[in-house]
């Protein structure tokens, strides 16, 4: 079963070598504050195609959140990383990553106006099918686009790798629309059993579409190879999660996007 998968993540990575992907960084402002997110899309494509909005971890824009964004318009979509910190603005180390995640951390207000300025920029673009549009999240951007579904925004699906779990609220309960897709580590210790049973009640009393899928043995940041530097007991890559985690989202976009 892990090979499978992690054959299934080799043939998207050559999908990608075949593929013509063109990127650029794309500025935007909100208020005064400039932002800059990333733009990765198959430049042999002439039609709209489905849109994926991801959301980073708590580190920013980084690299890897790149690399990620390219891997997901070799799948056959058009990607944009938004920025939810501004600019240039990335953490060098956990420190720095905690101030600029925990500005949001009881501000879901501000949360969810960066989260949608992002995808405002990203549904007018011409290569994007507005109406197969999803969000993707990573740590940090995992409990973002949970928000996002939970605001209303006007997107097929979404889907949250190793984020918070948090509950919708009371206000949010009639707007829910979106499809929801939890990618979990069964080991991760920064998402106690409590979260989890709130988040699912939560959803359950919203009476939203959603599923959850736990990988055994996977902790925090099972999808980042760079997560294992932190020395974090409970945090690391889990290369067979990272792999079943990508063709279950695969799978949830064949459903959601489907016309």
């Amino acid at each position: 079963m892990v090979r499978m998968g992690v054959v299934m993540v080799l043939v998207s990575l050559a999908a990608a070598a075949r593929a013509e992907i063109v990127t650029r960084s794309i500025e935007y402002k909100i208020g005064d504050k400039t932002f800059e997110g990333y733009l990765a899309y198959d430049d042999k494509v002439k039609d709209p195609q489905p849109g994926v909005l991801l959301v980073h971890e708590w580190w920013g824009v980084t690299e890897h959140t790149k690399n990620v964004t390219r891997q997901v318009a070799a799948m056959g979509y058009v990607a944009f990383a938004i920025d939810m910190y501004g600019k240039g603005v990335v953490a060098e180390n956990t420190e720095r990553a905690g101030e600029l995640s925990g500005q949001f951390a009881k501000n879901d207000v501000l949360r969810r106006e960066r989260a949608k300025a992002g995808y405002d920029v990203f549904v007018k673009m011409p290569q994007v099918d507005k109406k197969r549009v999803a969000a993707i999240g990573f740590c940090f951007g995992g409990t973002t686009v949970l928000h996002m579904a939970y605001s209303g925004l006007d997107i097929a699906g979404v889907v949250s790798f190793h984020g918070a779990l948090v509950p919708p609220g009371e206000a949010d309960l009639k707007n829910i629309k979106a499809r929801i897709l939890v990618l979990h580590g069964a080991a991760d210790p920064l998402v106690p059993a409590e979260q989890v049973q709130k988040f699912q009640e939560g959803v359950a009393k919203a009476k939203a579409d959603w599923q959850m899928v736990y990988y055994g043995g996977a902790g925090h940041s099972f999808t980042n190879p760079e997560s294992v530097k932190l020395g974090m007991e409970g945090v690391g890559y889990n290369a067979p999660a990272d792999a079943r985690s990508r063709q279950h989202m695969k799978v949830f976009f064949d459903e959601i996007f489907r016309k």
